[in-house]
């Protein structure tokens, strides 16, 4: 896939950016944090640590949720955590606290530094290395509070359920609908001493915020009745959808559910709705993920260069959208995040490692310590005109899935088995509603077999992808 084909803006690499001044929400600002950073680097240094490493952070957000006109929480929750890793050679040690006090610090690292003394050496433990870490980061815009309060966020809730209540008369009954803000920020550093002689390989942070809202109503009655719901999150709160397009549109996708019915067992073409799509973008990142190749549980042993997808399919890792959901300029280690093809043609170019599981497999670190960035599964043969009705005329007759329940994934064999919902599909258009089914297939077979990805494309956290249509996969209905 074409690096340019994306339409978000890619950042620059400018200096390290200041930290901005510290919002309301917060109670601490970055001089205090790498005043901790210092307190606790010192003491490891004085307690003989060859390496080590700390992370001050603090979260802070306002959560309330609605049902039936009425109030039912209210929640705030403020949180703050200090981190110590200590490197005793190849041995390692870690211990956290909330307490922010010097002599609390102390113990900390104390705690981190007595693990390290009765742990077995690992040879490829350690801190990144030097040429890997970002000595300076972009300011990639994911930091947007939202100052709203206890009363616009019920408002706000309130407007998304009565949308949704107002849609039809058959809408009867609500789970509720909810609204989060959240905001947090960080501090790192890393200290190499010792015989090394060298101090401060890596130190930075930034802020950064999630706001969210939902509803989930409830159509019908009695035993007949069908829930749904919808929502929509996004760092910055002015780039939300409205509450009443959520709620309206929540509404919509219970009412299509009534009166679903069984079909008979049966192998067809599978179409999974684009946020569910995304699940099977995530098993694919977890089977070409650093942990479980060098344990040796994934499915997709030894894939680097070799074809899993058909040659239509591209995936592309771009670390630096701006106000991007997966978005981060370094990893959970500091080590510098890039843009990279990991997969094309259908063919695997990379896979996601940090720094212990890419010396566990020989390899170089590629940035993801943490998990993935912000991801696009798209196909070559994608057309502008793709949308989510030329997906169910490429499905022809068979199953439209918009909901997956039970885990069912085992990613030691690729083994898929899940229990489903949807709408069975008859020469390219919705028939009716099912339920009570289960789709079942092996995870390579899928990939091999994926035919389409829709224009459809849906922004699922930090996975980008259409609907998806699988060639083949076996129903169990009744």
């Amino acid at each position: 896939m074409n690096k340019t084909s994306t339409s978000a803006k890619r950042a620059a690499l400018p200096k390290t950016p200041d930290w901005p001044a510290p919002e309301p929400g917060f109670q601490y600002h970055r001089q205090q944090f790498e005043g901790l950073a210092d307190v606790a680097l010192s003491h490891a240094r004085k307690l003989g640590a060859s390496d080590a490493g700390v992370e001050v952070s603090e979260g802070a957000g306002l959560s309330v949720s609605v049902r039936k006109g009425a109030l039912e929480n209210v929640e705030r929750n403020r949180d703050k955590s200090l981190g110590v890793t200590v490197y005793l050679g190849q041995r390692r040690g870690n211990a956290s606290t909330s307490d922010f006090s010097p002599a609390a610090i102390c113990q900390t690292v104390q705690a981190a530094y007595d693990i390290a003394r009765y742990t077995a050496a690992d040879p490829v433990a350690g801190l990144p290395d030097e040429q890997d870490v970002a000595n300076s980061y972009p300011d990639l815009e994911l930091f947007h509070p939202w100052a709203i309060s206890a009363e616009e966020a019920m408002a706000w809730a309130l407007r998304c359920e009565s949308a949704a209540l107002a849609t039809s008369k058959q809408i009867r009954n609500s789970e509720g609908a909810g609204v989060s803000a959240q905001q947090s920020h960080f501090y790192t550093e890393h200290m190499r001493a010792g015989e090394r002689g060298r101090e401060g390989i890596f130190r930075g942070g930034y802020a950064s915020s999630r706001h969210s809202f939902s509803v989930a109503p409830i159509a019908g009655k009695g035993a007949h009745m069908q829930r749904d719901y919808w929502f929509s999150s996004m760092r910055n709160p002015a780039d939300l959808a409205s509450p009443e397009a959520v709620g309206r549109y929540a509404a919509e996708r219970a009412l299509s559910r009534l009166h679903p019915r069984k079909i008979a067992t049966t192998e067809c073409p599978v179409l999974f709705e684009a946020p569910l799509a995304a699940g099977l973008l995530g098993a694919l990142v977890q089977a070409i993920s650093g942990g479980a190749l060098y344990r040796k549980t994934s499915f997709l042993l030894d894939s680097l260069g070799r074809q899993v997808f058909p040659r239509h399919i591209d995936l592309f890792e771009d670390p630096l959208i701006l106000g991007g959901k997966g978005s981060a300029p370094f990893d959970d280690e500091g080590v510098k995040t890039v843009a990279r093809q990991v997969v094309s043609a259908g063919c695997v170019k990379g896979y996601f490692l940090g720094t212990y599981s890419a010396r566990k497999l020989g390899m170089r670190t590629t940035g993801n310590a943490g998990g993935s960035h912000n991801l696009y599964l798209r196909s070559r043969q994608t057309q502008e005109g793709d949308d989510l009705d030329a997906m169910l005329r490429k499905l022809g007759t068979g199953l439209f899935v918009t909901e997956l329940m039970g885990q069912g994934v085992n990613y030691v064999t690729g083994d898929y088995s899940r229990g489903a919902s949807g709408f069975w599909v008859e020469n390219g258009l919705i028939a009716y509603p099912v339920q009570e089914i289960t789709i079942a297939g092996n995870l390579k077979d899928m990939f091999e077999g994926l035919d389409a990805i829709g224009a459809d494309e849906y922004a699922y956290g930090a996975k980008n992808v259409g609907s998806i249509l699988i060639n083949r996969m076996k129903v169990a209905g009744s």
